[in-house]
């Protein structure tokens, strides 16, 4: 069977003239050449050129694949050319985390002005449990710290940050050295509407210390910030969020043991995290994060920090 290596060579013959000027562009020995006409003639049981003619002539078998060379090669060049361009008009985005809003806005500004021609779409009816709908192909990336085994999907380090506990300036755990599970026992532990295991502070520092303190549902991190400033309860929050109302004085923040640490991804459907568009969403998104907030660790560098 005839293989497009086969059209190049006979497109390469044609525009050179001659089995040796033939050789040469292709980087190959006559003979080697001469040997692949003659293998490939066996095979189709035709002769392609006459052999040792001034100039060199074709046979009419070698006339109808050297019209095909002209009509497939250049569709094959284009098709590569477009597999390595954009070609995905919508990118379709959804967020588990509820402050990334806070620093995703601007990091999308900075990704337009390199990808103009891509509309991008939040999804907002499945903000909380966004990963199924990725599945399903509903979404195209989720901003999440949650990863689901065997799922299918393919999860890009995006950056490490720290989960430290938010308090009143004047709160009596303010003053604690060392902040411990039991230290949290009979306090209110103001939460984002999501399960709780699904809480870095409750699977991976509550949880095990067989801690369950009374917990408050805030679905605004603004409003979750001002109820603890009122001494309404504490929240563990990451410190890139609340790290300007700390320096306002309106809350404090304290370490959760010794550090509590987590990693935000980008979920994508494995295969799908090399297209141009959501592959150039991942860096530019990364690298503005990694850029602009403060206690933050680029992941796609480092290993998650352990305390």
């Amino acid at each position: 069977m005839i293989e497009i290596r086969h059209l190049r060579t006979l497109q390469a013959l044609r525009n050179s003239g001659s089995l040796a000027a033939a050789a040469a562009q292709l980087h190959q020995t006559q003979s080697a050449l001469s040997h692949q006409f003659s293998d490939l003639e066996q095979r189709l049981g035709f002769r392609l050129f006459v052999r040792k003619s001034q100039p060199l002539r074709f046979t009419p078998q070698g006339e109808i694949l050297l019209q095909l060379a002209e009509q497939v090669l250049p569709q094959i060049q284009q098709a590569l050319q477009a597999c390595h361009e954009p070609h995905q008009a919508t990118l379709r985005i959804a967020i588990e985390c509820h402050s990334c809003i806070q620093w995703l806005t601007p990091a999308l500004d900075t990704f337009r002005q390199s990808w103009p021609q891509v509309i991008m779409d939040f999804k907002s009816g499945v903000t909380f449990d966004p990963q199924p709908a990725l599945q399903q192909g509903e979404l195209d990336v989720v901003l999440t710290s949650d990863i689901l085994p065997r799922s299918g999907l393919h999860y890009s380090p995006m950056f490490d940050f720290e989960v430290r506990l938010v308090l009143a300036p004047d709160h009596p755990l303010a003053k604690v050295t060392t902040i411990t599970p039991e230290d949290l026992a009979h306090e209110v532990l103001m939460i984002y509407p999501v399960q709780r295991q699904r809480l870095d502070i409750w699977r991976h520092f509550l949880q095990p210390a067989g801690v369950s303190p009374a917990l408050k549902s805030v679905d605004n991190t603004l409003l979750l910030v001002q109820m603890v400033a009122a001494h309404m309860g504490i929240a563990a929050l990451p410190h890139w969020v609340v790290e300007n109302f700390e320096r306002q004085g309106l809350i404090t923040t304290k370490t959760l043991g010794a550090g509590l640490w987590s990693r935000l991804y980008a979920a994508v459907r494995d295969g799908e995290q090399r297209q141009p568009v959501i592959d150039g969403f991942i860096r530019s998104a990364r690298q503005h994060a990694c850029q602009h907030l403060p206690f933050v660790r680029d992941a796609s560098r480092n290993a998650l920090p352990t305390g």
